[in-house]
């Protein structure tokens, strides 16, 4: 429940329950973040990466449910800088055009009842954002981080988690990049530089 104002009514010394002023996340060790799972893909060699990305959304998919029976909150993180009066229908609705190279992986990836959005304009998915104030509302001490593309939001996004002392898990078949150099480069990187763990899906710990 969130937190509740209770306001006297004039001349009766009572008390009522006024609606929520929060809306509270989850206590949990561990979150699991989508970076930019609804985007047009409106790049060059968007098509093309839109069939990459078709396996790992799959994989994310899985991934999110499994998070969500036990109970691990999932925060879908998308990008809608340029388009500054949108909200996650009007992303949804603009991504889901028959033109749009992103279209095929809403098929995939689309924010459940329970799961949290969080708008960014930059390719980090905390700044100036509220993510942080988010996970540390819940107590959230490790992110497992899935998405696109490897090698520019969700590296940035790691970075910035990192430099705020969050536990870095990247599931390496939840991510890709252009290419497989660049996403094996991105992997290492992370890795080497900012100890994250990186593992296959399948073998992600999920503990509330």
């Amino acid at each position: 429940m969130g937190h509740r104002l209770l306001k006297p009514i004039h001349g009766k010394g009572e008390i009522r329950k006024m609606p929520p002023t929060r809306s509270p996340f989850p206590t949990s060790r561990t979150a699991v973040l989508i970076i930019d799972a609804i985007d047009p893909l409106d790049f060059p060699g968007g098509k093309a990466f839109a069939k990459r990305a078709i396996r790992p959304a799959r994989a994310i998919a899985r991934l999110a449910e499994r998070a969500r029976k036990a109970g691990i909150p999932v925060v879908f993180v998308n990008d809608n800088f340029g388009r500054w009066r949108s909200d996650l229908k009007s992303l949804i609705e603009f991504v889901d055009q028959p033109t749009c190279a992103g279209r095929r992986l809403l098929e995939w990836l689309k924010p459940e009842d329970e799961d949290f959005v969080v708008l960014k304009s930059t390719l980090s998915a905390f700044h100036q954002t509220p993510l942080e104030a988010m996970l540390r509302q819940g107590n959230v001490k490790t992110v497992i981080f899935t998405g696109f593309v490897t090698g520019n939001c969700v590296l940035f996004s790691a970075v910035d988690a990192y430099m705020r002392d969050f536990k870095i898990v990247v599931a390496s078949d939840c991510v890709r990049d252009q290419t497989d150099e660049e996403h094996r480069n991105a992997l290492k990187k992370m890795a080497d530089v900012l100890k994250a763990r990186i593992t296959d899906s399948r073998h992600v710990s999920l503990r509330r």
